[in-house]
Parts: C-alpha cells; sequence; structure tokens
C-alpha cells in the first residue's frame, strides 16, 4: 500500500470513527428527522410494509440493497423507519418521539461529490455516509477511472460493526444496470442481504429530494426477505439476483413497458 493509498485509508477511517460518535449522529438524526417528517407524513403519505423482517436481525453485517429515486429522501426515510422500528412501531412513523433517541448503528454509501454538494449535504454525512468516488461519471459527466479500493475497505470496515445500505444502481435513473462493487462487498463479508423496494419519491421531491415537485404524492418502502444467496457464485450471477430482488432487473423493465402499453390499449 502506498503511503498516499495509506494516508487515504487512515483518513476515511478517522471520517467513520468520527461518524460513530454517537452523540453527534443523534443530533444529525433529530434535526434532519424533524425537519423531515412533515414531507413524508403531513405533505405527503408514505406506506412502509415488511418491517417484520427487521426485527431480529444483528447489530452487524447486515447491508441493505434499494433502487434510488433521490438524493437524499431515501435514506432520510430510512432512518426514520429504523428509528421507528427500534421503537417497536410496525409498518408506520406515527409520532416521532423515536428521535428522542434514534437508531444511528447505521451507514449509508453515498457519492463523495454529491455529499460535498453544500452545506446542508456535508451536515447530513455527519449522519454516517461512506463517500465513494463513482468511476462512471463525475461532475455530470462520464468518466472511466478505476476503483478506489479504500472505498471498499471503509463500506467493509463499517459492515463489521453495523448496518450498510447502498444502491447498486449508483445513479436515480430507473432500471439502470447494477454495479459489481456491490456484488464484491457481498462476496467479501458474506452480510445478511436485505432487498428494499421504493416508489413514489421521484413524483413527490426534485432530484436532491430537498424540494416538493408534487404533494400528496404516496410514497411506498417495501423491505422484502433477506436473500438467500451461494457467496461462492460469480460477481454476475450475485448482481443479477439483487438487481431482480429491487425489481430493475431487465425483466421488470420489460414487465414494467408492458403494463404500461396494456393500460394505453385500454
Amino acid at each position: 500500500m502506498s503511503i498516499l493509498h495509506a494516508d487515504r485509508y487512515k483518513s476515511d477511517t478517522d471520517m467513520i470513527r468520527f461518524n460513530d460518535w454517537r452523540p453527534i449522529r443523534k443530533l444529525v438524526y433529530a434535526v434532519v428527522g424533524a425537519a423531515s417528517y412533515p414531507g413524508l407524513v403531513l405533505v405527503n403519505r408514505i406506506h412502509i410494509s415488511g418491517t417484520e423482517h427487521l426485527r431480529g436481525l444483528p447489530q452487524q453485517n447486515v447491508l441493505f440493497v434499494s433502487n434510488h429515486q433521490t438524493y437524499f429522501a431515501d435514506v432520510i426515510t430510512f432512518l426514520h423507519i429504523f428509528c421507528a422500528v427500534k421503537w417497536r412501531k410496525k409498518n408506520r412513523l406515527g409520532i416521532p418521539y423515536y428521535l428522542l433517541n434514534p437508531f444511528t448503528n447505521v451507514h449509508f454509501v453515498a457519492a463523495e461529490e454529491t455529499m460535498k454538494g453544500n452545506l446542508i449535504s456535508r451536515i447530513f454525512a455527519l449522519g454516517g455516509a461512506l463517500t465513494v468516488k463513482r468511476t462512471w461519471r463525475a461532475k455530470g459527466e462520464a468518466v472511466q477511472r478505476d476503483v478506489d479500493f479504500s472505498d471498499t475497505e471503509k463500506i467493509d470496515t463499517a459492515l463489521q460493526k453495523s448496518w450498510v445500505i447502498t444502491f447498486p444502481q449508483g445513479t436515480t435513473k430507473p432500471f439502470a444496470p447494477g454495479r459489481k462493487g456491490t456484488a464484491h462487498i457481498i462476496k467479501n463479508n458474506h452480510p445478511i442481504v436485505v432487498p428494499v423496494v421504493i416508489n413514489g419519491f421521484w413524483r413527490a421531491f426534485n432530484k436532491t429530494g430537498l424540494k416538493f415537485k408534487k404533494k400528496g404524492t404516496l410514497l411506498s418502502v417495501r423491505f422484502k426477505e433477506p436473500l438467500q444467496l451461494d457467496y461462492n457464485e460469480s460477481v454476475d450471477q450475485i448482481l443479477d439476483k439483487v438487481m431482480d430482488a429491487i425489481e430493475q432487473s431487465r425483466s421488470f423493465m420489460l414487465k414494467g413497458k408492458h403494463h404500461l402499453l396494456s393500460a394505453l390499449d385500454k
């Protein structure tokens, strides 16, 4: 490992430790949670299902994989739900007294340039962001660069002691191909993998998830049973199962087109 790489890895490890300082994270959760709650429950409507699959999960080595529709609203909603489940709520948020003692044993994977975009994103990053550099896109333009292994190492480190949320597509574009990094993380760590399917966020919020686009929208979050995986399978095979579970595979895209054409014919 080069000195530069070692310094970068040390910096990333220090950031994870800083994010694990619970008083800071609880404060971030309380502030962000209080600010975002009305938009999820009052301005819009939220339907949650499958939280029974969160009961009994270990405190570490759990990977949540989900489709992605906004930069921040998706993750913030997951954090609300995890906190509510900690307070024994099932498939609902209810009154957000759970923010008084939130569930903070979770990290989320986010693009480095997104989390450095503005003051709000920098503050939210203190809530447990694992920042990674996109290998295919930077500053809105297509690029090609090698994977920075310090990015996967910090995710591995976080999984050893907490839950991690990741979005395999790495973009809010529906039915975009999954990135193999997620499958590599699964093969390296053998985590419990919980698929999540969300919808409505793209309609309710702008791309960042910080501004309303359409009020009164139904937001849905569906947790599925943990995947039954053979960790000895190839990266491509594991990625295919993940993408199918989050309903972003080619078969689901074709099914969606079929339903649309059927509706237009009626």
